[in-house]
Order: C-alpha cells, then sequence, then structure tokens
C-alpha cells in the first residue's frame, strides 16, 4: 500500500537510496571474503572454520529455496486470507501467498479449503512475513539435502576448484576496498539521512525501533572492521570472516527486523 503522506519526503528516496547502494557496496566485500575462505580453507578436514564456511553455503542455498517456493506458488496462484487483531486491537486483513504454517494473532481463515496454520503467533510477530522465512528455510534444507545427496560432498568443496587460481591479496584488496567505500555511504543513507526523515516522518530523529537500533548495530560493527584492518593490521582470513558476518548483520536486518519483527518498518 502507498505510504500516508505524513511518511512521503524526498528524504525518504535519498535515505532508502543511499542505504541500499552502500549495502550493495559492503555486499562485494561479502562475496570477496566467501571467495577468500573457499580458497584459504581446507574442506577435507573437520573444523569449526569448515563448518561455518558451509553454513554459509547452506544459507545461500536458502535463497535459492526462497526464489524456487516463492515461484512455484505465485504461479499456481496460492492465497489464503486471514482476519487477525495487531498489537494495538484493531482488525486487519492479511493475505498469505503460501500455505500458513504460522497464524496471525486471533487469526479467522477466511478460506475453508486452504491449510489451517500449526501455529499462532503474537501481535508483535509479522506472521504472513514469517511464514515465508520457514518455508525458505524448509525448501531450502530440501535442496541442500538433495544436492550432498547426489554429489557426495559439501557444497563448500565443490566450489573450490572454481577459486583455484585466484590471487588471495587481490581478493583481500578488494574486500577492503569495498568496505572503505561502502561504509561510509551506508552510514549517510541508514543514519545521517534516516534522522533527517524520522525527523520529519515523526518529529523525532530516533526512537529505539528495532530497525534503527540494527542499523546502528551495523554502523558499529563496519567501524569495528576498519579500525581492526587499519590499527591492528588484521588482514586476510580474519577479515574475510568480519566481511561475511558483515554481511549477515545486513540481511538481518533485512529479513528478521524489516520483515518479521513488528515495528515501525515493517511496511518497507
Amino acid at each position: 500500500n502507498p505510504l500516508i503522506p505524513a511518511l512521503q519526503s524526498d528524504w525518504l528516496f535519498i535515505h532508502v537510496s543511499t542505504t541500499a547502494t552502500g549495502q550493495a557496496i559492503l555486499s562485494i566485500s561479502f562475496v570477496a571474503g566467501l571467495i577468500y575462505l573457499l580458497k584459504s580453507i581446507d574442506t577435507t578436514v573437520k573444523s569449526m572454520k569448515s563448518f561455518w564456511l558451509e553454513a554459509i553455503m547452506f544459507s545461500i542455498i536458502c535463497v535459492i529455496g526462497f526464489i524456487t517456493i516463492s515461484t512455484a506458488f505465485a504461479i499456481a496462484d496460492y492465497k489464503v486470507d486471514f482476519n487477525w487483531i495487531d498489537k494495538t486491537g484493531q482488525e486487519k486483513f492479511m493475505t498469505y501467498k503460501m500455505p500458513a504454517l504460522v497464524g496471525p494473532n486471533e487469526g479467522e481463515i477466511q478460506s475453508s479449503d486452504r491449510f489451517s496454520p500449526i501455529v499462532e503467533m503474537p501481535a508483535i510477530i509479522h506472521a504472513q512475513k514469517l511464514n515465508t522465512v520457514i518455508w525458505s528455510l524448509f525448501s531450502g534444507t530440501i535442496l541442500y539435502l538433495a544436492f550432498r545427496l547426489l554429489t557426495r560432498r559439501r557444497i563448500s568443496r565443490l566450489l573450490q576448484p572454481l577459486v583455484k587460481k585466484v590471487n588471495l591479496d587481490l581478493v583481500d584488496e578488494i574486500g577492503y576496498r569495498s568496505v572503505l567505500i561502502g561504509f561510509p555511504v551506508f552510514s549517510l543513507g541508514g543514519l545521517i539521512f534516516a534522522m533527517i526523515w524520522a525527523q520529519i516522518a515523526w518529529t523525532r530523529f530516533w526512537g529505539w525501533d528495532p530497525k534503527e537500533v540494527w542499523a546502528l548495530i551495523t554502523f558499529l560493527f563496519y567501524a569495528a572492521f576498519l579500525h581492526l584492518r587499519l590499527s591492528k593490521g588484521w588482514h586476510g582470513e580474519k577479515t574475510a570472516w568480519l566481511a561475511v558476518i558483515g554481511f549477515v548483520i545486513i540481511i538481518f536486518n533485512l529479513i528478521v527486523v524489516n520483515l518479521v519483527i513488528a515495528g515501525l518498518h515493517s511496511y518497507a
């Protein structure tokens, strides 16, 4: 739905576009870090490093699973409608585009021929978005297990031949420079421009909304990244892991905070 007039401002476009640009640049550091880890970690030996590297591969497969499952239900034109009660006690209408594994607060299903939810979520949780995340994890797990059964190898080990000739020093430098450029761009969009828009929309710069808090956490993390790189001499595998963790924080903010937790940014 369109935003209410109070939220419509040129600063919204500036804030969102700048933040997205910063996150896109920071994602380059994630790709560089992942390539570095694939090249440098011995996946033939069981270790915490190889375990977490494979966990990253599983997460990527879950994204593929989300694309696959959402496309399948969209082609099937699957929909199920609910009446539910939000956290202010008002009755609302919600449409699911996947079978409801989790239902909204005090939800009443409007389609008798559809699958009823197994669990009801409290009003603070955006049940429809959480349902999508659960389906993504489920489909991703099925795809991952299918890959493992067919290849009898870890996904990370299958990808290692593709990075065999990669120059690690070059990849490390690309990851560092991506953070060096992306960090100030994200800081402008995710904090400074966001505060200006918040002042216009809600008459306050900061309100400790979950989205605002995690934007601050992202800022502090990448500030620590640059501090450790420039002052402590961290490079190579250490900063590769930091680049991956930083991107996980960004994705958590975009998916869990933005879509699942009900807050001022739930419309995004």
